[in-house]
């Protein structure tokens, strides 16, 4: 269907599928040669597109779990960041989304039928009345100077001065529900512990720590992928600084599904991202490194509050201020509601 609909558009589809099972292979014994090689393929056909539709799917969450780290991260370098975050991000029209597998309903621990249909709920939401209630948020985030977070285990704070505020309201990433910033590089100070398991390159990383000083990552804990964690943090220098800051506030987003795409958007959440910023909301810091990390701080997680400039804005997952009240879900996730 979706080749059809280019077609009858006047485009040109091309189609690439991949398998994970296919790629584990690769990457078990990728060569830099090799990598290099894929990458220029890729990267000639990503310049000559206009636009890019990813349509996702999995059917195990952790196919990657016996590729070493180290060959991960060589491919993450040579392959995805030089076609990916360098060309598609900053010079194509694109979007991403997720097909929804009986995989990905069980890591979300719900029945498959249940997961249909709440992914084509998030999906298909009124993203317009989002992006009109998204607008003083991002206002607000914009002339704010200091952000602090605090809750169980956190207290961090950093400025944003300076740098934009961007929502992100169902233009490229589909469910959406956020809207991004990026902290001055050198200003976060003090320690976050996230409660989302991330599932990054395979591998689960549960109750995240980090502790910051200058902006710097000093130190990072994450159970018995600590030492993960560490070598992550190590495949460049600005893997150890923050490259994003963004507050979540999807409606029908409530619960961790083990996918960054779903997670990042839990109403009541926010996420920080050690690596690479974007360019739209761009503190300098570059890396091949972007792992959005995700704090949930509703009551039944445990709770937090979110303050600029001295005032709280978000207090145990909800917003507090008049003019934000309108991203709470009970808003937002009502029907005809404005």
């Amino acid at each position: 269907e979706l080749v059809r609909a280019v077609a009858r558009a006047g485009g040109l589809p091309l189609v690439s599928t991949k398998q994970n099972l296919v790629l584990r292979e690769l990457y078990l014994n990728a060569t830099d040669a090799q990598m290099q090689a894929i990458a220029e393929c890729e990267l000639f056909r990503m310049k000559m597109v206009q636009a890019y539709i990813g349509v996702r799917g999995w059917a195990n969450a952790t196919e990657m779990a016996d590729v070493a780290p180290s060959q991960m991260l060589m491919c993450q370098r040579l392959w995805n960041h030089p076609v990916h975050l360098e060309q598609r991000v900053r010079h194509t029209r694109w979007v991403v989304l997720r097909y929804p597998t009986p995989a990905m309903a069980q890591a979300a621990g719900m029945s498959t039928p249940g997961f249909e249909d709440l992914y084509l709920r998030v999906c298909t939401m009124e993203y317009a009345r989002m992006a009109r209630a998204a607008d003083a948020l991002v206002r607000r985030m914009e002339r704010t100077d200091e952000v602090r977070i605090v809750g169980p285990g956190t207290d961090l704070r950093f400025s944003i001065r300076g740098i934009p505020a961007v929502p992100c309201v169902g233009h490229r990433n589909l469910p959406d529900g956020e809207v991004f910033t990026a902290p001055v590089r050198t200003s976060p100070e003090g320690t976050i512990s996230f409660n989302v398991p991330s599932v990054y390159n395979g591998i689960t990383y549960d109750n995240v720590r980090l502790t910051f000083a200058r902006g710097r990552m000093v130190d990072a804990e994450a159970g018995a992928n600590t030492n993960l964690l560490q070598q992550a943090l190590d495949s460049d220098e600005g893997a150890r600084y923050v490259g994003e800051f963004a507050l979540g506030f999807n409606p029908f987003i409530l619960r961790p599904m083990k996918d960054t795409l779903f997670d990042e958007k839990i109403a009541g959440s926010l996420h920080l991202t050690p690596g690479a910023a974007y360019d739209e909301a761009d503190n300098g810091n570059r890396s091949q490194l972007h792992w959005d990390m995700v704090l949930i701080q509703r009551p039944e997680y445990g709770g937090g509050e979110i303050w600029m400039d001295g005032e709280c804005v978000r207090r145990d997952g909800l917003f507090v201020p008049e003019d934000l009240r309108p991203l709470n879900p009970d808003q937002l996730g009502a029907p005809g509601a404005e």
